[in-house]
């Protein structure tokens, strides 16, 4: 059965904000992951069909404030690819690559405000909300890397932080490590009540086979005493057998032919007392 972790005191407290800092930061590993597969995968399949694509999202942090109150320092703001020039309108706000000559190749994120198409191409004046003039260069559609669709607020601080050395150890090799170690500790565990569960079960066996025995045993005991009472209450028959009496009488003497029959015990005692009566009466003609 799975436990309820423990949060309470001081160790519990300092355990749910390693869990949740080491939990955050594995998510946030994912995604980049993600991302960074996407990108990847997305660019080698356009470079294989003949020419370069941006990626369909694509997430970018404001290190200007050309952008406050809307957009802030620091802010991640995540960007949707256009494909199409006239999917952008007055009041957006998108990501390009400036071709100014103050700030060209760069990364700008400001609002578009207003559209121009010339000889079949489209450009698209901008301005940061900030700003008091709007930026020197229109914007051109090919160098256009997207529309913002919306931003995470502050993300960026701890991106940058990531970035440090200092950064990298508490946010994500310190976290790690608790994690692997907590896993370490419960395989450890586990481990332990196995081997417990199984010499328990190796005693519960021993047990029944004793109490078997024991059993088996005890039937054996039972059987022995009831073959000896049952001897005692059935005796065997008592075989007597008939030998040749000489009887005095008026008569002459009558020879009885022994019988080998066992007899039973009324008989016997009928035999008995029939010899103690003959002989009394020879006793008594004697006499006479």
């Amino acid at each position: 059965m799975k436990t309820k972790e423990n949060y309470s005191g001081f160790k519990g407290t300092l355990k749910f904000i390693a869990n949740t800092i080491s939990w955050t930061a594995l998510v946030l590993l994912i995604l980049v992951a993600l991302f960074l597969a996407y990108y990847t995968i997305s660019n080698r399949l356009a470079e294989a069909n003949g020419y370069k694509k941006d990626p369909f999202i694509s997430l970018y942090t404001i290190i200007s404030g050309s952008m406050i109150p809307n957009i802030n320092v620091y802010d991640v703001v995540v960007n949707k690819r256009v494909d199409n020039p006239n999917e952008i309108k007055v009041g957006d706000v998108i990501t390009f690559t400036s071709t100014g000559t103050l700030t060209q190749g760069k990364t700008i994120t400001h609002r578009v405000i207003e559209v121009i198409e010339k000889d079949g191409k489209y450009y698209y004046k901008t301005q940061g909300d900030n700003n008091m003039t709007p930026d020197a260069s229109p914007a051109e559609f090919e160098y256009v890397l997207g529309k913002v669709i919306f931003r995470i607020p502050q993300l960026g601080r701890i991106q940058s932080f990531i970035g440090t050395q200092g950064g990298w150890l508490v946010i994500i090799v310190i976290p790690a490590l608790i994690i692997i170690i907590s896993d370490i500790l419960k395989i450890f565990k586990l481990t332990g009540v196995k081997n417990k569960i199984e010499k328990m079960d190796a005693l519960e066996k021993a047990h029944k086979l004793e109490r078997s025995k024991r059993e088996e045993l005890r039937k054996e005991e039972i059987k022995k005493h009831l073959k000896l009472d049952k001897n005692l209450y059935e005796p065997d028959p008592i075989i007597v057998e008939k030998n040749t009496k000489v009887i005095v009488a008026d008569k002459a003497p009558k020879k009885i032919t022994p019988s080998k029959e066992p007899l039973s015990r009324v008989e016997a005692r009928q035999n008995s007392r029939s010899n103690t009566t003959h002989k009394k009466g020879k006793k008594k003609k004697n006499k006479r």
